[in-house]
């Protein structure tokens, strides 16, 4: 038996809902849905959670500054 991270279950379940609710249909662009959905509250709350500075919320994710400038414009962040 594997324990799994809650948020790891909670992705498989919201996606396994996904793939049953096609009915067949052939999914499209799953990888870029999942990390759309993902991505941008996790890019808000870190940012809430270092207080809006963006060093500080790069070194959290472990990500350059700069990726996480990108992503901040991309997902429109940037106050």
């Amino acid at each position: 038996m594997t324990n799994k991270h809650p948020i790891t279950e909670c992705i498989e379940t919201q996606l396994q809902g996904y793939l049953n609710d096609l009915k067949g249909t052939p999914p499209n662009d799953i990888y870029q849905m999942v990390l759309a959905v993902v991505e941008k509250p996790m890019l808000e709350l870190v940012m809430q959670h270092a207080k809006q500075n963006q060093s500080l919320a790069a070194q959290y994710l472990g990500i350059n500054r700069n990726t996480l400038h990108k992503k901040l414009v991309e997902h429109q962040l940037l106050k």
